[in-house]
């Protein structure tokens, strides 16, 4: 992320707390705790904070408190002799939660993050004010067959240089960068695992909800729309010319909606 030091909003903390066994590495970016929720944002796999909310964090942050873990093994925070599960990366933020003494928050989870930020909707409803699943799923068929069963030439999966930016997040960042590809293992087989969810579960999420996929995204439009029915009160956005790693970045598109369904002015 580019900071700009003469506008304090753009200054993140960063902070570790000890959450179940776990030293969880988070950072606060923008305003001081008011009377607004905090905003919660949750990266993809094998990402970091500034890898996945990078483009978009200084326009969240002018107005709004956020709060941004680096989950299970993800970045600063050093992995754990613990299966990485959708249940585990909730129960994490969760603790966070509680430990920086916040009762309820917005959250804006992508890809890995979004699968956190369901499970925490779906199991503590009353932590959750306004939710937004971004390139999420849930069930494993909601994927397309090519990121299923990977075929590597396809427009939808990341690229080899998105692959390198991933690594040399991995290495800037890791307690000991030399576990790249034990991790990237460990990850992947977590984002293709069976997912906890039924549809009773979305028909029974309190939390408004907004879906973001981009229109070339791990995810099928179809199955976005599925959850779009199931969900009480839930919006759809599919961003033109976008990928699943693309989405996060697309400001012009993704930042007007963002704004409007979470109430940054």
């Amino acid at each position: 992320m580019t900071v700009n030091p003469a506008d304090p909003t753009q200054t993140p903390e960063a902070a570790y707390a000890k959450v179940n066994g776990l030293e969880m590495y988070y950072e606060v970016h923008g305003s001081a705790p008011g009377p607004q929720r905090p905003l919660v944002l949750l990266h993809g796999g094998v990402q970091t904070v500034d890898l996945a909310f990078g483009a978009i964090l200084p326009a969240l942050a002018r107005t709004r408190h956020v709060v941004a873990p680096e989950l299970q093994g993800h970045g600063h925070t050093a992995d754990i002799d613990r299966d990485i599960t959708v249940a585990n990366l909730a129960s994490d933020v969760v603790a966070l939660l509680d430990e920086l003494g916040i009762p309820q928050a917005d959250f804006l989870g992508f890809s890995l993050g979004g699968l956190t930020a369901l499970e925490v909707a779906a199991r503590h409803p009353e932590r959750v004010g306004r939710l937004v699943l971004a390139s999420t799923q849930f069930t494993q068929d909601g994927y397309h067959d090519e990121v299923r069963t990977p075929d590597f030439t396809s427009p939808r999966l990341p690229s080899q240089a998105d692959f390198q930016q991933m690594a040399d997040a991995y290495t800037r960042t890791a307690p000991h960068p030399e576990h790249f590809q034990d991790f990237l293992t460990r990850t992947t087989a977590a984002a293709h695992a069976p997912l906890p969810w039924t549809p009773e579960d979305l028909r029974a999420l309190t939390a408004p909800t907004l879906l973001v996929i981009g229109d070339t995204d791990f995810v099928r439009v179809e199955h976005a729309a599925e959850m779009h029915r199931l969900i009480p009160d839930a919006r759809l956005a599919v961003l033109p010319a976008t990928t699943h790693i693309a989405l996060m970045q697309r400001t012009p598109f993704l930042l007007p909606i963002l704004e409007e369904f979470l109430g940054i002015q």
